[in-house]
């Protein structure tokens, strides 16, 4: 599985977004001994893509199924930017 999961970061590298989030999903679907790696990966999809809030909901699923994934980093690390532009919102 480690080699779909290079393959899937290959396309989310290259900027194939959808066909990564296709089949990230796909593999969500089939493995889901596997999910918490899969919708960490789905995060990264959609943190790319500019989609804050598929990425949020993407990264807490991950850390639902396992506390101790990387998306835990990811998830505070979107936190603090969405945080930072908010208060430059009230700022202006």
């Amino acid at each position: 599985m480690t080699e779909k999961f290079k393959a899937i970061k290959l396309l989310i590298g290259e900027g194939n977004i959808n066909v990564a989030i296709t089949q990230l999903n796909q593999l969500i679907i089939t493995h889901p001994e596997i999910a918490s790696e899969a919708f960490y990966l789905l995060g990264n999809a959609y943190r790319k893509q500019g989609d804050w809030q598929g990425a949020l909901n993407s990264y807490q699923e991950a850390i639902s199924r396992n506390p101790e994934s990387p998306a835990v980093e990811a998830r505070n690390m979107i936190m603090d930017i969405l945080n930072f532009y908010n208060k430059d919102m009230y700022n202006q």
